[in-house]
């Protein structure tokens, strides 16, 4: 394998990750929001998925990656 291979395959692991970040975020972005009194352990779990997701948005930015590239 070369290194752009490699490098490629890396890239969409990546988006899948980010893809699949976004959704949990946004589904649990959603409990909270129908929620009358959100917990604490929800809060924190909505803080630190959308922590990851743009955590790793930016490393896709920082790569260079495009979404549409990819599909």
């Amino acid at each position: 394998m070369g290194k752009k291979h490699k490098k490629k395959h890396v890239d969409e692991k990546l988006l899948d990750t980010i893809f699949v970040l976004e959704r949990e975020w946004k589904s649990i972005e959603s409990i909270v929001a129908k929620s009358i009194e959100p917990t604490t352990t929800v809060m924190n779990k909505e803080k630190s998925a959308q922590a990851k997701y743009l955590f790793l948005l930016r490393e896709a930015r920082h790569r260079k990656i495009s979404a549409i590239r990819y599909d």
